[in-house]
């Protein structure tokens, strides 16, 4: 039989600390990757990510193995290289962020589309 600890406050062994569970909830990633994004792309680790797809240099899809709540969810992205260039992420693909998805696009600071050895993203927000 499941349990369930319904609690409004954790707090450390001294109680010095404490923390509301809606802080915990409300402030905890929903969704995390760290990307290889070159050859055959493939996640080295990840939270929530249910598949990713190379839609071409530079362009990928995550699907989210639980949805989010709406889309007004926060996207942090991040990328690193061994070259000189200076790189950008964004969603700039046209593909709209959905409760289930959404794209990412890396490029060089000649607006040239790249792919990254290493890609990373986290999503905050409420899930479903």
């Amino acid at each position: 039989m499941a349990s369930i600890l319904r609690v409004n406050t954790l707090t450390d062994a001294s109680s010095n600390n404490s923390t509301a569970m809606s802080t915990i909830n409300q402030g905890t990633a929903k969704a995390w990757a760290n990307l290889n994004g070159t050859g055959t792309i493939a996640l080295r680790d990840s939270f929530n990510v249910a598949s990713i797809t190379d839609d071409g240099t530079g362009d990928y899809d995550f699907t989210y193995t639980n949805a989010m709540g709406n889309i007004n969810y926060s996207i942090q992205m991040g990328n690193s290289f061994t070259s000189t260039s200076a790189w950008a992420c964004n969603n700039s693909g046209g593909e709209v962020p959905t409760t289930a998805f959404w794209n990412m696009n890396i490029f060089d600071r000649n607006g040239s589309a790249q792919d990254a050895t290493y890609a990373y993203f986290g999503i905050n927000g409420d899930l479903a």
